[in-house]
């Protein structure tokens, strides 16, 4: 097994593997009270500074997930829902790659006006072993004149606003029936039960960082948008994939003129087709690796 810039180790196999058993389990939000668990995410942790594991160098499989949906509007502007506008972007970005691409596998985590608990996204994407996921999210900030786009991988925040941004896209886990149950206990709003994701980064770290530099270049260069950059956040759809993950904030509710903008055919297609270009060119790098 090689990796996207070319390291090979033969343990690179079973912690991939692994770390697809452990996302798919349901009890991994207590890890002092099964040391095994404990002792595998801290094993994973070893990966950090490697890049991501790529079997067999293609990227067939992607799983695109329009946030929120359904009970859940997501983030609220003045005439716009996030839930509305992440559903219009994900289907064109869909339609993109299923034109252009013939060879790649589309899966979405829903196609319409449907609410998906947070905890099924990333098992869809598990169950059909994608290459890469991608959740697709509308921005919110008390201060309106905040604009622009943002691409998150999973990690731990290094800064406070970021982190409120993880707590607000996790906060959707609320809305889940016995999401105590389901989530073992995690409290969004809890800074306490983040300190689960300071155990594991994820092993597929490198590679979303790529794509999401990918995704940002596109949006400031080819689609025209103000890029605040790639950063890191904890999140829970993002720690739970067992492949390259990225959440994409395509704009800012808050900001009317960014709302005009987010809720126009226009400014979707951009937006859709910029994530395609990215797409495209990450699809081409990864399988140009001998």
């Amino acid at each position: 097994m090689r990796t996207l810039f070319g390291l090979y180790t033969p343990f690179c196999d079973f912690f991939a593997f692994l770390r697809k058993v452990i996302a798919n389990l349901v009890i991994i939000i207590k890890p002092l009270k099964n040391l095994s668990i404990s002792a595998a995410l801290i094993a994973i942790t070893m990966l950090n500074s490697a890049s991501a594991p790529l079997t067999d160098f293609k990227v067939d499989v992607v799983v695109i997930d329009a946030g929120h949906g359904g009970r859940d509007p997501g983030s609220l502007g003045l005439k716009g829902k996030e839930k509305d506008i992440t559903l219009k972007i994900a289907l064109k970005l869909g339609k993109y790659i299923e034109e252009n691409l013939p060879d790649v596998k589309v899966v979405y985590t829903r196609k319409g006006d449907t609410f998906p608990a947070l905890e099924e996204r990333p098992k869809i994407a598990n169950r059909n072993n994608a290459d890469l996921f991608i959740s697709i999210h509308a921005n919110y900030n008390p201060n309106t004149k905040a604009f622009g786009t943002e691409t998150y991988i999973m990690g731990l925040a290094k800064e406070q606003k970021n982190f409120e941004v993880a707590k607000r896209e996790n906060s959707v886990i609320l809305l889940d029936e016995n999401y105590k149950e389901k989530y073992e206990g995690f409290d969004p709003e809890s800074p306490e039960s983040y300190i689960l994701f300071s155990l594991t980064q994820s092993a597929f770290q490198e590679n979303s960082l790529s794509f999401a530099h990918k995704v940002e270049s596109q949006f400031k260069n080819r689609v025209g948008r103000h890029s605040r950059g790639v950063k890191q956040g904890p999140f829970w759809v993002l720690w739970s994939t067992a492949m390259p993950s990225v959440l994409i904030e395509t704009g800012f509710l808050s900001n009317e003129k960014e709302e005009q903008y987010l809720l126009s055919t226009q400014g979707q297609d951009y937006i859709a087709s910029g994530i395609y270009r990215a797409f495209k060119e990450y699809k081409a790098e990864v399988e140009a690796v001998k």
